[in-house]
């Protein structure tokens, strides 16, 4: 088996979605960010986002670009329902 890997920008922003989307979760299980926060949900939603531009520009995976997807919608819903509950 041949694996190779082509660094390119689609790969640099799909590897700091990662690790931005893990960071945000090991924060989160540490206690220093709440679930509802704004923080964690932007980072949840920039981390997707990440991940799911390097898809599309990069090697395409269509259960992995569906995850990210609906990981962003959820993360953008959680950032509406805490606005509205703060107004």
């Amino acid at each position: 088996m041949n694996i190779s890997i082509s660094i390119d920008w689609a790969l640099i922003v799909g590897l700091l979605g990662m690790i931005v989307t893990l960071l945000a979760y090991f924060l989160l299980q540490a206690q220093k960010l709440h679930g509802n926060s704004l923080v964690y949900q932007l980072m949840n939603a920039l981390g997707a986002l990440g991940v799911a531009v390097s898809l599309l520009f990069g090697k395409f995976n269509l259960p992995a670009f569906m995850l990210e997807v609906v990981w962003l919608a959820i993360s953008i819903y959680g950032m509406l329902v805490a606005r509205r509950k703060r107004a």
